[in-house]
């Protein structure tokens, strides 16, 4: 997934830098680059990382650093969401119980996500569709995951 988006990025002249970032920082966007906090050494980390970075250049506009604004907080949100939406689109998910996915941990190691990505994005899907949605003709519940 990290060298799928390496290369999206690649067609979309961002650039990905690796570096090292003080402080609890993982990933940074700005003006079409994008920086990874070379202490991640995981590629499925850093491509959850890449995907929501990938989601500022799409989604937010100008310095959001500072979370105690609610323009920043939402502009957060919008890139996290984005990030969500690529890595883990609802069909994705059903699929994965088609193809016999029985936990939340297989469903992460199938989509190629972290298992606190996955839960982050469940948890904005629930806030978006509430505890189920329908998706190609599927009734995806979120709360608990199932699909009927």
């Amino acid at each position: 997934m990290y060298e799928a988006l390496l290369s999206e990025c690649n067609n979309l002249d961002i650039y990905v830098q690796e570096e090292y970032i003080k402080g609890a920082i993982k990933g940074l966007y700005s003006d079409n680059v994008i920086w990874i906090n070379k202490k991640i050494k995981n590629t499925i980390e850093k491509a959850c990382i890449l995907a929501e970075e990938l989601g500022h250049h799409f989604t937010s506009g100008g310095d959001i650093l500072d979370q105690n604004t609610i323009i920043n907080r939402k502009q957060e949100l919008k890139a996290r969401s984005w990030a969500y939406e690529k890595l883990i689109p609802l069909r994705k998910i059903v699929q994965a119980q088609k193809d016999g996915v029985k936990n939340r941990f297989e469903l992460a190691e199938y989509l190629g996500v972290t298992e606190d990505f996955l839960q982050h994005a469940l948890d904005r899907y629930k806030e978006k569709y509430g505890i189920y949605t329908f998706v190609d003709g599927k009734r995806l519940e979120l709360d608990p995951l199932n699909v009927c």
